[in-house]
């Protein structure tokens, strides 16, 4: 499994075998377009559930030895409200405490339903502590927040467009940003999942993670590019493609990996810890990467190729490409056969024995292939005689 996955990689990098992300860009479009009008269906007709913190209100927590089956029932009978349900909000903690949430409550309302628990769960009014948190801390955390963002957003434009020295790429990062918050938050509203200050500071975590996705593969975007305007090998679109099958492996492994102990942390939160700080946190994050992932690869580049198709750089490259191809499988067509001549598989970039040497990508770079024995990652080295 391991050897063929190199295989793949080493395939997927040399251009032998090629995943079409850029030239079924719209495919992909549409299915962000139909994930983005659910999340937007789902913001409209059932909005964010926003925590206690953002809402203010009362909180109750009942100690138990251990919760009923019916707690849920129990707690609100308690607190009066079996027949409006909508302004309480009951959860279990970990395996022995309920947690109460309320509308603001008086003193006098608040010391009722704290005896009324003591009595359902039968246990010392001392183990129902009860608190009341305003909503204006909750309005202060969105505030900074958003500003927090909004630097945020500023910065990134302004690093990549010094960095790739094109404002597009900065451009199609930006939306892919804004595609994976959207995505994100509508998910959270159409689930019910609670947001907490907690939520916030993972929204902001997750398009850092995107970013740096989306970088590494416009890096090699244009490293590609680059080498397409100054050989005129591939058209723009076909070297970007190569630039994500290049990176695509090393995407999908280093998402599996993040995920991982995201997901170790989700399921003991679940099962052992209940609702907290630390089960809001990586529940976004395992939502956002994601997503994240998903924009990096199939939403970002193909984004990028769409805004530059009508760049006067950009069309004359694509001539000048589709001319070489050209003559190049003219030349190939009148070429004798080779004996022993491998296959190219279907799917692969246009590529034949004339257009590429062994042991270069289609760009013309030269490339190491793994070894298939000993240490994992480990490139043959490349006899002097043959550099």
């Amino acid at each position: 499994m391991s050897a063929s996955f190199a295989q793949l990689g080493n395939d997927l990098y040399t251009g032998r075998r090629s995943v079409a992300v850029v030239a079924h860009r719209r495919r992909f479009y549409l299915g962000s377009l139909a994930l983005f009008l659910v999340a937007v269906l789902g913001l409209a007709t059932q909005g964010l559930n926003l925590g206690l913190e953002f809402r203010g209100g009362s909180e109750f927590r009942v100690a138990t030895s251990s919760a009923p089956q019916d707690y849920e029932q129990t707690a609100r009978e308690a607190v009066g409200a079996a027949e409006d349900q909508r302004g309480v909000n009951v959860t279990l903690v970990g395996t022995d405490t309920v947690r109460v949430q309320t509308e603001r409550l008086s003193d006098t309302d608040s010391q009722s339903v704290r005896s009324a628990l003591a009595d359902a769960f039968e246990v010392p009014e001392e183990d129902v502590s009860a608190t009341f948190i305003g909503p204006s801390w909750g309005a202060s955390v969105s505030a900074q927040a958003l500003r927090a963002l909004v630097i945020f957003l500023v910065a990134v434009v302004l690093m990549l467009s010094i960095y790739f020295r094109n404002w597009k790429m900065a451009a199609a990062a930006l939306f892919a940003l804004a595609h994976d918050l959207a995505i994100t938050v509508g998910i959270y509203a159409l689930v019910g999942f609670e947001v907490s200050p907690a939520t916030m500071i993972g929204f902001l975590t997750v398009l850092g993670y995107s970013l740096y996705d989306t970088v590494v593969v416009f890096d090699k975007v244009r490293e590609n590019t680059n080498q397409a305007f100054a050989n005129g090998r591939l058209t723009y679109a076909q070297a970007a493609n190569l630039a994500v099958n290049q990176t695509m492996v090393r995407s999908i492994n280093t998402t599996v990996i993040g995920l991982l102990p995201i997901s170790a942390v989700l399921v003991v939160g679940s099962v052992f810890l209940g609702p907290g700080v630390l089960l809001d946190l990586s529940l976004v994050l395992f939502v956002g990467i994601l997503v994240g992932a998903y924009s990096s690869i199939f939403i970002a580049t193909p984004f990028l190729v769409t805004l530059r198709r009508k760049d006067a750089a950009v069309v004359e490259l694509e001539k000048k490409a589709l001319r070489h191809q050209a003559k190049v499988a003219k030349d190939a067509e009148h070429a004798a056969p080779v004996s022993g001549d491998a296959p190219v598989p279907a799917g692969a970039l246009p590529s034949t024995p004339a257009t590429r040497e062994e042991g270069s990508t289609l760009t013309g770079r030269a490339v190491h292939e793994y070894a298939r024995s000993g240490p994992r990652n480990q490139p043959k080295r490349t006899p002097r005689s043959k550099r």
